[in-house]
């Protein structure tokens, strides 16, 4: 399509580049270099989370300046900003990671103030790290201004005498070292050989699941999200995203043309069909909620539920993102589950075309079993699991791939905080059998909604991972396995009835039929209500506050404002 002459007429940048009273505003774009014909072009946000905080981030701004090339070279102005990201690999295991989820939507807000905030006509985010992603396509649907999502890519894999390792294989070596398996030496080896080059963590962690989302929903390139960061592709990929946003101007697609109730049905099946990160079932009902669309926890549950599992990829499988993207990408996976029903393929993408359009000359490759077919799976049922019962009336997920037994019931030991039980786990002070209970850890109550990676892999690491299960109305890493449920809801902070629970319950959970029950009687858990009371947090001012005052459910996504259903404007509109 040409796009040389796109008028202003109703795109946001007018306001500050058109007529005589904008004369001071374009002072400042001359002072930055730009020409008047420059100026007189759409003007591209290009947004990314670049830090020097982890892997995952460290490549952004290289691959930002390819994008700028492509918004150039299609006529547009591009205008590059960062915002932050907060890397759960270093917040993980310590007060840090109250600021994981809050990131999430503090990347939303400030994309959309520097947006609105300058008259952005476009924008093209990209992300790494596992909050970063949601953050920016929850911007990309609030905004409503065209846009393309653009994953910094994984990290490869590391080598460890002769066998692939992910940073997972480091936190569970923790385990082993606390128990005397491995020593000091092989602690160091392991920690040192784990994580190999730039990008975001190599399995089917959060990233990989949410860029996996990112292709299925319709807002990222075919492909582009399945490349390595490493891989020098990837600038294919950024130059066409740049060219590409300038067409959807053009043509005025905007993200809430593509992220529809049938495109976020397909983003859940993806999630499924991979194994992927429980944390999908947060994010794709906050993604929904940017587009005022209801899709809460069992909306998500409900697809999990009819979607089989396809990709054997860690941790619950044996292969990585890498080895994926070798096989055939992303789309081979979308294109055995939409010949086989499981995907909508009317839904319109960034392409311009349907998804199904995008499948059609996608061909299955024999020669790899990464993927199964979906007609032939690894279990015919999906790789997640959403959970209900009178522990969580509002709803609990596990990921079950790769597990074995999907039942389990013991007496709960109830711990208040993540570090009372990592505290508990690596001092081997629980017993075989056990459901520990990590409560006082949720949107709220936390604040922040921790993830539990540190205590879940110390127990995979200490051989017990199968021999105890572990709830919690906090998060669980997309590097998680063994009998974990998170998101247990209401959480423990607004009475529910997780924190209503005493050591020595007993708590029955079936993955196989879905269910979570604690064998206390209703009566009983009203008594218990009554005597129960709120509990203060240590964070009482600042950001964490903040976010406390005003987040919601994990049902709905921890979502933090009203979202586009209680809007009266759409910025892109302005």
């Amino acid at each position: 399509m040409d796009v040389r002459a796109i008028s202003k007429d109703k795109l946001p940048s007018r306001y500050v580049t058109e007529g005589p009273a904008r004369a001071p505003h374009r002072s400042y774009l001359y002072a930055m270099g730009l020409s008047a014909a420059e100026i007189a072009q759409p003007l591209v946000g290009v947004a990314s989370c670049w830090n020097e905080a982890a892997p995952c981030n460290i490549s952004l701004m290289r691959q930002a300046q390819v994008v700028k090339k492509g918004v150039a070279s299609a006529n547009g102005t591009p205008r590059e900003f960062c915002t932050i990201t907060v890397t759960d690999g270093i917040a993980m295991g310590h007060q840090g990671m109250k600021s994981s989820l809050v990131s999430r939507d503090v990347i939303a807000d400030s994309v959309e103030l520097t947006m609105r905030g300058h008259c952005y006509d476009a924008l093209v985010g990209l992300a790494g790290c596992d909050k970063s992603l949601p953050g920016m396509m929850m911007a990309m649907v609030r905004l409503n201004v065209p846009s393309i999502f653009i994953y910094g890519g994984s990290i490869l894999p590391g080598s460890y005498r002769g066998r692939q390792i992910t940073v997972q294989d480091v936190f569970e070596a923790v385990g082993q070292h606390s128990v005397g398996a491995i020593g000091d030496s092989e602690l160091l080896e392991i920690e040192q050989a784990a994580c190999p080059s730039a990008g975001s963590c190599g399995a089917q962690f959060t990233a990989n699941t949410m860029a996996t989302v990112a292709e299925a929903i319709g807002l990222a390139l075919p492909y582009s999200c399945g490349a390595p960061a490493p891989y020098e592709m990837r600038d294919r990929f950024n130059f066409a995203s740049g060219e590409k946003v300038m067409e959807l101007i053009a043509r005025n697609i905007r993200p809430r043309d593509i992220v529809t109730r049938k495109a976020l049905e397909n983003a859940a099946a993806v999630v499924s069909a991979t194994g992927g990160s429980t944390n999908a079932a947060l994010h794709l009902p906050a993604i929904a909620h940017e587009a005022g669309i209801h899709f809460d926890l069992f909306d998500v549950a409900e697809i999990f539920e009819r979607t089989p599992y396809i990709a054997d990829l860690k941790p619950g499988g044996k292969y990585v993102a890498k080895d994926m993207f070798e096989a055939g990408g992303i789309p081979l996976l979308m294109k055995t589950l939409l010949d086989n029903g499981y995907l909508h393929g009317d839904c319109l993408t960034v392409t311009g075309r349907t998804l199904a359009e995008n499948m059609e000359h996608v061909a299955w490759n024999d020669h790899q079993d990464v993927v199964r077919p979906a007609d032939r799976p690894i279990t015919t049922t999906g790789g997640v699991v959403g959970l209900r019962g009178n522990l969580a009336p509002e709803g609990a997920i596990v990921k079950v791939a790769g597990m074995s037994e999907l039942k389990f019931s013991g007496p709960a030991r109830c711990f208040d905080s993540e570090e009372e039980c990592f505290a508990a786990v690596t001092g081997r002070n629980y017993s075989e059998g056990e459901v520990l209970v990590i409560r006082y850890e949720g949107p709220q109550g936390g604040p922040g909604m921790r993830e539990m990676l540190s205590t879940t892999a110390a127990l995979y690491g200490q051989g017990m991972g199968n021999k105890v299960a572990l709830i919690t109305d906090g998060r669980f890493s997309g590097a998680t396995r063994g009998f974990c449920i998170g998101h247990v809801g209401p959480e423990a902070a607004v009475g529910g009835p997780i924190g209503l629970l005493k050591d020595g319950d007993m708590i029955t959970i079936d993955a196989t039929e879905g269910t979570i029950e604690v064998a206390v009687s209703e009566m009983e858990l009203a008594e218990r209500a009554r005597s129960w009371k709120r509990r203060a947090t240590d964070y009482q001012s600042g950001a964490i506050w903040k976010y406390a005052q005003t987040v919601g459910p994990a049902r709905d996504g921890a979502v933090t404002h009203p979202g586009g259903a209680k809007e009266t404007h759409c910025y892109a509109d302005i």
